[in-house]
């Protein structure tokens, strides 16, 4: 059955970090966008499209509204949702006194199965219609994430959370069962429905040699995989990596030796990286993940997007919340703060360039932007509606907006999930916040 969705919409056919925003941005004042199937059908000018609709297609109109590709959150541990805003440690304290505490609860499925409900609903309260997620070392906790997705058809990438050292023992695997457990959770989820699998190491400091070995080689003998780990998140993290791999030159040197680096490949963080390893991850499709609510958090510092992405040697940069280190399941509160640490490194990141980032630039990083991260004709329904008034301040301030771009700014600062009015995932709605 046909579907319609009526009001105004911004896309992006291309990257405004790197080509004029006349070029990459599609802004339609009142546009319809029609859906069957699980795909968009459909798209333009509502004159051109309402009269090619058959009286049967229901057509929902949303009035001061600006209908997006749905979010993506590229770097997210759904684990960690029952420890989201705990105090007062920087990055390895918090670790071990928070999350490894947390994920031991994880060895029990029906836990695992309560708080992946809980995670999916807060995303699709925020609009986010695609994640890439880190699950525990129990496999159990990758099948109630995956089970939990497919019923609501969404597309979630995830993985197994892969560690053999410098973890609490319930927690510990060994290179064979990280080999194996996650051979076999890719033949039972890698492409089943909208599912695909991440190969997940946590990252190098918990991982032996011989564990990174027998991950790169089930990297290499499953291509089509992502991967997901942590690099240069924070300067003790660091110093720690040079003492446990002496011989690599440096950090990204540990992922590369072990076959881990290429498109699809994906790392959080990436803040305290040299030219040398920018240049590496440009090299071979690699991608850093932006955590800036995560990285201010922690006090692990303040990433420079403007550098990764210098186009004489663009890094594919990605959007987080990052949580529970992060602080927000919103993407609009993700971007306030990307725009700020953007402000610290002297680079005003503009609203186009922070929404492209969250819908387009996370599927590019994805290597999925022909299916999702756009509103075209042929790809994936997911789209979240944007009230451009879900606050009286809101309200108040858009009096004032001088033009779309103004508009989007003012909800990126603003806004959080009180703006998100509907989500839909494969053209069925999974939120409405009035409803």
């Amino acid at each position: 059955m046909k579907t319609a969705l009526r009001g105004a919409m911004l896309t992006f056919r291309d990257d405004p970090f790197t080509h004029a925003l006349s070029d990459c941005a599609v802004y339609e004042p009142d546009a319809v966008i029609v859906m069957a199937n699980g795909l968009i059908d459909a798209v333009g000018p509502a004159a051109d499209i309402l009269p090619t609709l058959s009286a049967d297609v229901p057509v929902t109109v949303w009035r001061d509204c600006v209908l997006l590709p749905g979010f993506i959150d590229s770097h997210v541990h759904y684990p960690q949702t029952e420890m989201i805003g705990a105090h007062g440690e920087q990055l390895i304290d918090w670790l071990n006194n928070y999350t490894f505490v947390a994920e031991q609860g994880f060895s029990d499925k029906t836990h695992a199965a309560e708080v992946a409900e809980v995670f999916l609903r807060e995303q699709h309260r925020n609009g986010v219609t695609a994640s890439t997620v880190f699950c525990t070392v129990h496999p159990q906790s990758v099948d109630a994430l995956f089970e939990a997705a497919a019923r609501v058809n969404m597309r979630i990438m995830a993985g197994k959370v892969c560690m053999d050292r410098h973890a609490p023992a319930a927690l510990l695997d060994t290179p064979q069962r990280a080999y194996d457990e996650s051979k076999a959770l890719i033949g039972k989820w890698h492409g089943r429905g909208r599912a695909e699998y991440v190969i997940t190491p946590r990252f190098a400091p918990t991982s032996t040699p011989e564990q990174l070995d027998a991950l790169g080689s089930l990297a290499q003998d499953f291509p089509t995989t992502l991967i997901q780990s942590h690099l240069a998140e924070n300067i003790d993290e660091l110093a720690w990596v040079r003492a446990l791999f002496p011989s690599c030159t440096h950090y990204t040197d540990v992922y590369q030796r072990y076959g881990l680096l290429r498109p699809r490949a994906l790392y959080g963080h990436g803040i305290h990286l040299s030219e040398a390893e920018l240049d590496i991850l440009s090299a071979t499709g690699s991608a850093i993940v932006h955590c800036p609510t995560s990285n201010f958090f922690l006090g692990s510092g303040c990433f420079d997007l403007r550098r990764a992405r210098d186009a004489r040697r663009p890094v594919a940069v990605g959007l987080g919340t990052d949580l529970g280190a992060g602080t927000s399941f919103s993407i609009l509160q993700t971007l306030n703060e990307a725009y700020k640490a953007a402000q610290f490194h002297g680079f005003p990141l503009s609203a186009a360039q922070a929404i492209y980032l969250a819908t387009r630039g996370n599927a590019r990083a994805l290597g999925l932007d022909d299916r999702i991260g756009a509103i075209e004709a042929g790809m994936e329904a997911d789209i979240a509606v944007l009230d451009l008034m879900s606050t009286p301040l809101i309200a108040y301030r858009m009096k004032y907006a001088r033009d779309w771009q103004d508009a989007l700014f003012i909800q990126m600062t603003l806004g959080d999930d009180r703006a998100i009015a509907a989500t839909y995932i494969a053209g069925q709605q999974v939120h409405c916040r009035n409803g």
